[in-house]
């Protein structure tokens, strides 16, 4: 694991979590404003799972996780899990650096978690394809049980 914002006393400011990432703090910026610009995730500066994840950003479409977001020295990491078949509807889109995390994914259910590390344009591309394909599910299944609810 790379080194993360582990201080749990002092929560940083999203600026402050920029600088830490260092020379991708621009993909850092761009891939929280893409989340919240494209499909209306809320966002919320957190320290989730315990002292050895850290500083990230949680982003949910209402209650549902989309993934977290780990400021990490010159880089950072996002956590999100996908189904199989959603992993297999990007799968030969994506770089063969991908490709590895989700072969080695921690299993979930019908899928699992990765914790892919963005250090550069490419693996930034390709973490927007894998979270349009989670967000793209998830607002779908939010406007079926609101359509349920009515």
């Amino acid at each position: 694991m790379y080194e993360r914002m582990l201080n749990k006393t002092e929560e940083p400011t999203i600026a402050e979590m920029t600088a830490y990432c260092g020379e991708n703090g621009g993909f850092f910026t761009s891939l929280n404003e893409w989340l919240s610009q494209t499909f209306a995730t809320g966002q919320k500066v957190v320290f989730p799972y315990g002292n050895q994840y850290g500083w990230g950003i949680a982003h949910r479409l209402k209650q549902k996780l989309v993934c977290n977001i780990f400021a990490e020295n010159n880089g950072f990491t996002v956590m999100v899990r996908l189904s199989d078949k959603q992993y297999d509807s990007v799968y030969g889109q994506l770089h063969p650096y991908t490709r590895e995390y989700i072969d080695t994914k921690y299993p979930c259910g019908d899928g699992g978690w990765i914790h892919y590390r963005v250090a550069c344009k490419e693996n930034f591309d390709d973490i927007q394809k894998l979270l349009t394909v989670k967000c793209s599910l998830s607002a779908q299944q939010s406007m079926v049980k609101s359509n349920e609810v009515s």
